[in-house]
Formats: structure tokens, C-alpha cells, sequence
């Protein structure tokens, strides 16, 4: 174990924020199931899908509450194992709020962009667990000295790049959603900051905060003017 693993256990020995996101998206599942299933158009619909013509009625909410739905048990089983995995890692890196803001952020982040480039229904995890892997992507870029970020860095890269070639040749797959989440997560974590590793530059902050929130402003208009 290296001496960073060892600091950020010591840090964190709880990811409570982890955990509690997983709990209440399986809550959530339950409760659409009870509903009348997780894939049943109209229980999404009701508990918040993405639904275009909606948001640009003025159902905003909806740009957010698709994160905590999912469309089946598989879809729920894989984004669990991977937000576990994922997020223990990162929660003990930026802490529990800058963890949560950042999960948020790509959430909201993903959403938006389907909004403004997919017309078709979504639901899912998937894309702030994209943005927890462009928060791995960013770590790598501003502390590319340290042989562990830089190796899990280069790790998550080719993990990336495997998924949305995947994505290229899967239908249903929401790639605008996939691809917004992956650089709203990037920016999020330049806005976070990493405190417990180490200080992020200014600059860098500042220019990901701008692009980040210009970037929903702009996505959202565009997405109600279409």
C-alpha cells in the first residue's frame, strides 16, 4: 500500500455518501417496480425520467431525477457495482461534499447535454458514474507526478474510451448523456478541489467553473429553443 492509499484511508473510512446514494437509487427501484415495473414507460415517466417536451414545459426537475432511476434489474446490478467500486475511491479523495457536489454536478451535467442532443426517454446512474470517471481523468491531469494517480488515471482513460466505442454500437444507449456526464465530472472536480492530495491551480479552477456553469446555461437554452 502506498503512502497516499494509507493518508486517504485514514481520511475516510466510511463512504457514507456512497453508500447512501446506492440505497436510495435501490429504494427507488423497489418503489417503481412496486409501481408497475422499472421499464414500464409511464411509472418512468412519473417518477422522473428525461422527457424533452416535458423540461421544456418547465419540468426541470427532470434533468436531475433521472440519475436515481433504472431501467431493469441488470441496469441497476451494473451501475451499483460500478458506483461502489468507483466511488469508495474518489469519496475518500475529494471528501464527502466535494464527492457529492461533483456526482451531482455530472449528473445534472449529462442531462442537460441528452436534453440538447437526444430526443429519446432516459434514465440512469450512468451519467454521473461518467463523471466520477472524468473526476478520475482530472486528478491525472493535475497531479500526473504521483505514480498512482497517473497509473489509475491511465487506467480509467482506456476504460472510457472502451465504453462510449461500446456505446457507438449499442442502441438505447443515451452517448450524449454518457459523453456530458464524463465533462461536466471533469470540470466539477477542477471546481471541487482536491484539498486531502493537494492544491489544484487557481486558473485552472476559475476557467472549469466558467466553462462548467456557461456550459449548462448555454446546453439548457438551446435544449428549450428546439
Amino acid at each position: 500500500m502506498t503512502n497516499l492509499q494509507r493518508r486517504l484511508r485514514q481520511l475516510n473510512q466510511t463512504p457514507f455518501i456512497t453508500v447512501g446514494l446506492i440505497i436510495v437509487m435501490v429504494v427507488v427501484y423497489l418503489a417503481m417496480t412496486l409501481a408497475g415495473g422499472s421499464t414500464n414507460v409511464n411509472v418512468l415517466i412519473a417518477f422522473g425520467a428525461k422527457i424533452n417536451v416535458l423540461i421544456q414545459q418547465g419540468q426541470w426537475w427532470r434533468l436531475i431525477a433521472p440519475v436515481f432511476l433504472h431501467l431493469g434489474f441488470t441496469h441497476i446490478l451494473m451501475n451499483m457495482i460500478t458506483l461502489y467500486f468507483v466511488g469508495i475511491q474518489l469519496e475518500a479523495a475529494f471528501g464527502h461534499l466535494r464527492y457529492l457536489g461533483i456526482f451531482l454536478l455530472a449528473g445534472v451535467g449529462g442531462n442537460i447535454a441528452s436534453f440538447c442532443f437526444s430526443d429519446s426517454l432516459s434514465a440512469g446512474a450512468s451519467t454521473a458514474i461518467f463523471g466520477l470517471f472524468g473526476a478520475f481523468l482530472m486528478l491525472g491531469e493535475s497531479f500526473w507526478h504521483n505514480a498512482v494517480i497517473r497509473q489509475l488515471a491511465n487506467t480509467f482513460l482506456a476504460f472510457i474510451v472502451m465504453n462510449l466505442a461500446f456505446d457507438l454500437f449499442t442502441p438505447g444507449i443515451d452517448l450524449a448523456g454518457h459523453v456530458g456526464g464524463l465533462v461536466a465530472g471533469f470540470l466539477a472536480a477542477y471546481l471541487m478541489g482536491v484539498p486531502r492530495i493537494g492544491k489544484v491551480n487557481l486558473v485552472k479552477r476559475l476557467i472549469a467553473t466558467v466553462v462548467l456553469f456557461g456550459g449548462f446555461i448555454w446546453l439548457y437554452l438551446h435544449g428549450m429553443a428546439q
